[in-house]
């Protein structure tokens, strides 16, 4: 039995301070990610540098934002969550179903 797929949008704050890579090889990455757990990217939205509300450290102030929707197997986002916690070009995840 094929589990069903639930749609996702997920919104990653990228950083890139100090690397070489580009914020487009750097989204390449995390769509590997979720295709490699199975899932069917529907469409990626480059919302571009933000300022943060609340600065956590002084010297990020801001950074690029991105806007993933996919559709994936349910426990996807978990363990997306868990592979992109290791990934220091990926400051912050926020996934919620759609």
């Amino acid at each position: 039995m094929k589990p069903t797929n639930r749609n996702y949008r997920a919104t990653f704050i990228i950083d890139n301070r100090g690397k070489e890579d580009s914020v487009e090889q750097i989204i390449d990455e995390v769509k590997n990610e979720i295709t490699a757990l199975k899932g069917e990217i529907a469409n990626v939205e480059d919302l571009g540098k933000r300022d943060f509300i609340r600065v956590t450290d002084k010297k990020l102030t801001g950074a690029p934002y991105v806007q993933i929707t996919y559709s994936a197997p349910g426990e996807a986002p978990s363990q997306l969550l868990e592979r992109l916690r290791l990934n220091h070009n990926v400051y912050r995840t926020f996934i919620q179903a759609v």
